[in-house]
């Protein structure tokens, strides 16, 4: 049962993290503030590493190739997925850009079963279904018609919820391929391979194709160290959730995220939820609650 609150404060943490590199990216653009949680994130994976190792007495977990392959491909599917969570958080409001984003829960269930076998029961799948028709009643405007203006950030939102789910599978397959180390040793090592890898891929390409947003960060490096650590917090919180229960459940607890982006939205972006939104919220709630519920008769 720890992957609840591990869940809880990932996504508390992750929704301040969004917060501040979507302040970043009118400074940076796209993919200047996209990079800051992975290179400015990197050096605090690397200390939780070191202090996982040091925790459960044993050397870090020797990288096999399934495991690198797992890994890799969740990073390469996370920049694009943060990327595009951007451009919707600059198409659409906060909270509702984050709603988009959340279609994540139903998808990382289907990539589940398909890349690594996982099943959820009945009561899982229903309330993976409950939380997800909330974040699309809150996502989606009444009367809006299927313009370029409308279908845009629906498009980010639900594409980057699609690359999130890939790399919430990749992770898990990769913290599953070390074997029967201690699970947040599992985690830390995963989160260090991933985020070395999103920084080398990421920090090459604006090096070379977007010198300007590389040198703003290290321009804004107060505000990008911040939102370093905040991200490489959040990661971690979320890969131990990985490490002891599937994607699809971490993810669907992960739907409070929608919950805390609206507090943000109102009180630092000054953006109300309309009746609409908060009836979406509703049934988030709902979904998360049959979750928890099934999760606690399924605990030992």
């Amino acid at each position: 049962m720890l992957w609840i609150p591990a869940t809880l404060a990932a996504a508390a943490v992750q929704t301040a993290r969004n917060a501040m590199q979507s302040h970043l990216t009118a400074a940076l653009g796209t993919l200047g503030a996209t990079q800051v949680r992975f290179v400015y994130g990197w050096p605090f994976a690397a200390l939780f590493l070191i202090a996982a190792a040091a925790i459960a007495g044993s050397a870090v977990p020797a990288p096999t190739a399934a495991f690198l392959a797992y890994t890799g491909g969740g990073a390469v599917a996370q920049i694009g997925g943060t990327a595009l969570l951007l451009k919707a958080m600059h198409t659409r409001s906060f909270s509702v850009a984050t709603a988009f984003n959340k279609t994540e829960a139903v998808q990382v269930a289907i990539f589940g079963i398909v890349i690594l076998g996982e099943h959820l029961t009945p009561l899982r799948a229903a309330a993976v279904a409950i939380a997800t028709a909330g974040v699309v009643l809150a996502a989606v405007r009444p009367g809006a018609r299927l313009d370029n203006a409308n279908m845009k950030p629906a498009l980010f939102g639900v594409a980057s919820g699609g690359l999130f789910a890939v790399a919430s599978v990749g992770f898990r397959g990769g913290i599953l391929e070390l074997g029967d180390d201690a699970y947040y040793l599992r985690a830390a090592t995963t989160l260090t391979w991933s985020l070395g890898i999103q920084t080398v891929l990421l920090g090459a390409w604006l090096a070379v194709f977007a010198r300007p947003a590389l040198a703003g960060s290290l321009r804004l490096w107060r505000q990008s160290l911040l939102a370093g650590l905040l991200g490489a917090c959040a990661s971690q919180l979320w890969f131990l959730g990985f490490s002891l229960t599937a994607a699809a459940n971490v993810r669907t607890l992960g739907l409070v995220e929608v919950l805390f982006a609206q507090g943000v939205a109102r009180r630092v972006f000054g953006q109300r939820a309309t009746l609409r939104e908060q009836s979406g919220m509703v049934l988030v709630v709902a979904g998360v609650a049959l979750l928890l519920a099934t999760a606690a008769v399924a605990a030992p």
